[in-house]
C-alpha cells in the first residue's frame, strides 16, 4: 500500500507520543472491536429475513432487531472511545513534534534560514505536524477498521453459500489488484513530488501576491511572474501525466467495486438453475445486503493507503529538519583578546552550488577600525559578513576574532560580541519595549528609552498611542521600513556589542529617515569595530578602509582616495554611482 518498509513511521510516532503511546494501541484495539461489532448486525439482519421467510413468530424477529440496534449503538460508542484515545495521543504527538522542531531550529546556524527559506521551514513546522496529527487522530482508526473489515466480510460472504461468495468476490479481487497496481513502490515518490510541487507553488504564490501592486500598476498579468507561471504550468503537466498514468487502474478499480451487484445476478442464476426454494432466496437476499460492504472496505483501504503515504512524506520532511546538525561548538575557555577580525584564506560554497560564493579571501580588520565591503550584486559581500558572525562554517580557511577562531567561541558568547543590522529589518508582533528588549532581556524601561533616543526614534514613540508599550501590527499600528530600521538600531544600541555589522541598512529608507538612520549609526558605531556593506558608495567614503569584492574574491583594498587613484573596479563603480545621482529629468 505504498508503505516504505525501510521507514518505520509508527516507531517514530510512538517516540513522539512518549507516555501517550499506550493510547494509540488502545485506540486501535477499540477500533478493531468496533469493526467486528459493526459486522455482526448484518448476521442479525439475515436471521430476521430468515424468520420472515419461514414464518417465525414476531417476538423472535423483535429480539434480533433490538440485538442489531444494540450492537450498532455499542459499536458507535466504542469507536468514539477509540477516536478519543487517538485524538489525545495525536495532540500530544503534534505538540512534541513542534517542540522538538523548534528546539532544533533554535540551535541551527542562521544560514540555514537563508538557504532553505523561513517560509519552507514554517510550512514543515505547521503542515507536516498537522498531517501527522490528522493521521493519528482519524486515519489510524480508519486503517484498523479497513484491515479488520475485509476479514470479517470474507467470513460473512463465505459462511452461508461458498459458491455465491466466491462469485461475488471476483470483482473485489480484481478491484484490489487494480488498487495495488496504483499504490506500488513508485507511489511514495509521486507523493513526494506532489508535496514538493505544492510547496514550490505556495512559495511562488506568496511572492506573486506581494508583487500584485506592481503587476496592476504596469498592467501586467501572471505571465510577468515567470517562475510562478512555470510552477503552475509544471504542476499542471505533472498532474495530467500522473492522471493519465492511473486512468486504466482507476477505471478498473471503480468498475469492479461498482459491478458487484452484476455478479450477484450471475450467482443467483448459478444457485437457482435447479429450481428456486426458500434457502436460495434467503441466501441471495443475504448477499444483496452484505456484498456492498466489500465496496466500502476497498474504498477505505484506498483512502487509508493515501493518508499513510502523506504521513510518511510529512515525517520525512520533519526528519530533514531534525537531521540538520548545529554548528560544532568546541569546549574551550578562550576569549578574544580584542575586537579585531582576521579572515585567512576563507572560502565558502552554498549547498547545491557549482562554484564558491566566497573564494580564498584574506582580510585583517583592526579593533575599532571602520571598514566597508563593496562590489557588484552577487560578489560575496553579505556571505562574507555572515561568515564572520558564523551563520555558516567556512568551507576552508579560518576566521579569527581577537585571535580566537570563531569555532572555538560558543554561539551564545559570540553573539555577545557582535550586533548586526540588515536591510530587511524584522519586528515581532510585540510592543516597542519588548522588541528593543530582545537585545537585553533584563534591561529597564529607562535603558530602553535611552537606546531609542540614541537611535533617533523619539519622533516614532511620540506619535504612537501607547508610546513604547504600543504593540506593532495591533489596531492598524504599523511602521514604515525606515522606522522599523531605527527600532532595529535601538536594539543594537541597547546590546552595545563591540563589533557592528551593517548590511545595506539604509536601503529602504526615505530621505528623512535616512538622515536619522545615519545619525543613529554615528552614535552606534563610536569605539566599535564597524563593517559596512553598501551599494550607495557615498556612505562609505569616510571608511578607514574599503574592500572591493568581485566574483567572490577581494580584488582591491584601501581608503577612498587610494582606490580612486587605482582606476580599478571601485573607480568605475563610483563614477557610475556619481552619474546616477546627478541624473535629472530632461537632462
Amino acid at each position: 500500500m505504498g508503505k516504505n518498509e525501510k521507514y518505520d513511521h509508527m516507531k517514530l510516532i510512538r517516540e513522539y507520543a512518549g507516555g501517550h503511546k499506550i493510547l494509540i494501541t488502545l485506540g486501535r484495539c477499540l477500533a478493531a472491536v468496533s469493526a467486528v461489532m459493526t459486522l455482526i448486525p448484518y448476521y442479525e439482519l439475515w436471521k430476521i429475513i430468515r424468520c420472515a421467510v419461514i414464518g417465525e413468530e414476531l417476538n423472535k424477529i423483535r429480539l434480533y432487531a433490538w440485538s442489531a440496534v444494540a450492537l450498532i449503538v455499542g459499536a458507535l460508542l466504542v469507536y468514539i472511545l477509540a477516536l478519543l484515545c487517538t485524538h489525545i495521543a495525536a495532540f500530544r504527538v503534534q505538540a512534541n513534534m513542534r517542540s522538538s522542531l523548534m528546539r532544533r531550529i533554535i540551535t541551527l546556524p542562521l544560514g540555514v534560514f537563508d538557504e532553505d527559506g523561513t517560509g519552507r521551514i514554517r510550512r514543515i513546522v505547521n503542515d507536516s505536524t498537522a498531517a501527522t496529527e490528522t493521521y493519528i487522530a482519524h486515519n489510524l482508526c480508519d486503517k484498523t477498521v479497513a484491515a479488520i473489515t475485509p476479514i470479517g466480510i470474507l467470513v460473512l460472504v463465505l459462511a452461508f453459500n461458498w459458491k455465491i461468495g466466491l462469485i461475488c468476490m471476483i470483482p473485489a479481487v480484481i478491484g484490489f489488484a487494480c488498487m495495488m497496481s496504483m499504490m506500488g513502490k513508485g507511489m511514495q515518490e509521486k507523493m513526494k513530488e506532489y508535496q514538493d510541487a505544492l510547496e514550490t507553488m505556495s512559495s511562488e504564490a506568496t511572492e506573486y501576491v506581494r508583487g500584485v501592486p506592481v503587476v496592476k500598476t504596469f498592467g501586467q498579468t501572471v505571465h510577468s511572474f515567470k517562475r510562478f507561471k512555470a510552477c503552475i504550468d509544471g504542476f499542471g503537466k505533472w498532474t495530467t501525466e500522473y492522471t493519465i498514468m492511473l486512468r486504466f487502474p482507476m477505471t478498473g478499480f471503480m468498475t469492479c467495486i461498482n459491478a458487484i451487484f452484476a455478479f450477484i445476478v450471475i450467482a443467483a442464476f448459478v444457485v437457482t438453475k435447479n429450481g428456486v426454494d426458500n434457502a436460495a432466496v434467503l441466501n441471495i437476499m443475504y448477499y444483496i445486503i452484505v456484498t456492498p460492504l466489500v465496496t466500502i472496505a476497498l474504498t477505505k483501504i484506498a483512502y487509508t493507503g493515501e493518508a499513510e503515504m502523506t504521513l510518511i512524506d510529512a515525517l520525512k520532511r520533519v526528519d530533514r529538519i531534525m537531521e540538520i546538525e548545529p554548528l560544532e561548538e568546541r569546549r574551550t575557555d578562550r576569549k578574544p583578546a580584542d575586537h579585531g577580525i582576521e579572515l585567512k584564506n576563507v572560502s565558502y560554497r552554498y549547498k547545491g552550488a557549482v562554484r564558491d560564493a566566497v573564494s580564498d579571501v584574506s582580510i585583517s580588520i583592526k579593533a575599532g577600525e571602520h571598514i566597508a565591503l563593496v562590489g557588484p550584486s552577487g560578489s560575496g559581500k553579505t556571505t562574507l559578513a555572515e561568515l564572520m558572525v558564523r551563520f555558516f562554517d567556512v568551507s576552508s580557511g579560518e576566521i579569527l576574532i581577537g585571535g580566537v577562531n570563531v569555532k572555538d567561541i560558543s554561539q551564545t558568547e559570540l553573539m555577545k560580541y557582535i550586533s548586526f543590522v540588515f536591510q530587511d529589518s524584522r519586528l515581532i508582533k510585540k510592543s516597542i519595549l519588548e522588541n528593543v528588549r530582545m537585545a537585553k532581556p533584563d534591561a529597564s524601561e529607562t535603558e530602553v528609552l535611552e537606546a531609542l533616543r540614541k537611535a533617533q526614534c523619539m519622533d516614532i514613540i511620540e506619535k504612537l498611542p501607547n508610546g513604547i508599550h504600543t504593540v506593532i501590527g495591533e489596531k492598524g499600528t504599523y511602521l514604515s521600513g525606515g522606522e522599523q530600521q531605527r527600532i532595529t538600531i535601538a536594539r543594537a544600541v541597547l546590546k552595545n556589542a563591540p563589533i557592528l555589522i551593517l548590511d545595506e541598512a539604509t536601503a529602504f529608507a526615505d530621505p528623512d529617515n535616512e538622515t536619522k538612520v545615519q545619525a543613529a549609526f554615528e552614535e552606534l558605531s563610536k569605539n566599535k569595530t564597524l563593517i559596512m556593506i553598501a551599494h550607495r558608495l557615498s556612505t562609505v567614503m569616510n571608511a578607514d578602509r574599503i574592500f572591493v569584492m568581485d566574483d567572490g574574491k577581494c580584488i582591491e583594498s584601501g581608503n577612498h582616495n587610494e582606490l580612486m587613484n587605482k582606476n580599478g573596479l571601485y573607480r568605475h563603480m563610483f563614477d557610475e554611482y556619481t552619474r546616477s545621482i546627478e541624473w535629472k529629468v530632461g537632462a
